[in-house]
């Protein structure tokens, strides 16, 4: 039986089995295999499809590994979980965006934190941008329907419109770099999603509560795990509803 979902990713990314093949350092006939005859890659493979597809190991090849097995590992891509985004340590936003090289995504309503606290976080994302990094950046609109329910549910009203209009004047340096994009979105935010290539760092939400004061997951992704992945589709549907901040830019 043939990978439908191998398959339909590949379409969606315009890869072809020889373009992917060259990417994995494969021989051509085996990508076809994989997708024709739904033949299981090495892991190693798997992790590398599953991040240029932009989907989970596990939704591409289900049978991949053993439930338990599966559950496991996603367990193991906790490394550490903080009752409050207060109780992070305050320098591992920036050893974080440090160690990135490839993705870097940011979404949430404001983030006002990150640049007001941390005058290092602006400049080492350009510094990042520059050398070839994706930076993606999501902010909440301020004159959308979620972001006016959010104020209400806090009891602040049109503060959190103000709020991100703030944040946002702290990455105007950003507006000329290709490899940057900084957006609107107007989606209930579930949580909002630090990613710096294979970690993570996800601060849930709870109702009336502001997100200073709701837990923190830091999260590495591994290979056959899910968890990671599963935060990674999220930003990534709530990026296809996007619309662009500066729309000159």
């Amino acid at each position: 039986m043939p990978n439908d979902r191998l398959r339909s990713g590949m379409l969606k990314k315009g890869l072809t089995p020889a373009a992917l093949a060259e990417q994995l350092g494969v021989d051509p006939k085996t990508v076809e295999r994989w997708v024709t005859q739904s033949r299981s890659p090495y892991p190693r493979y798997r992790h590398s499809i599953a991040e240029l597809l932009e989907e989970s190991e596990s939704y591409l090849w289900p049978d991949a590994l053993p439930t338990q097995r599966a559950v496991q590992v996603s367990q193991s891509e906790v490394v550490h979980i903080y009752p409050r985004r207060g109780a992070v340590p305050t320098d591992l936003w920036q050893q974080l965006l440090e160690k990135a090289t490839r993705q870097i995504g940011v979404l949430v309503y404001g983030g006002l934190f990150l640049p007001e606290f941390n005058h290092r976080w602006v400049p080492t994302l350009r510094e990042k941008a520059l050398a070839g990094a994706q930076v993606e950046l999501l902010f909440g609109d301020p004159e959308g329907r979620h972001i006016a329910e959010r104020g209400d549910d806090e009891g602040i009203g049109v503060a959190m419109s103000t709020k991100i209009l703030n944040a946002l004047a702290f990455y105007k340096d950003l507006r000329d770099l290709d490899t940057v994009g900084i957006y609107y979105h107007d989606t209930i935010l579930y949580n909002s999603i630090y990613r710096f290539d294979d970690e993570m760092l996800v601060n849930t939400h709870l109702y009336g509560t502001p997100a200073a004061y709701a837990p923190v997951l830091h999260l590495r992704r591994l290979g056959g795990g899910d968890l990671f992945d599963s935060y990674v589709a999220s930003f990534n549907r709530v990026l296809g509803k996007k619309r662009a901040v500066w729309p000159e830019h």
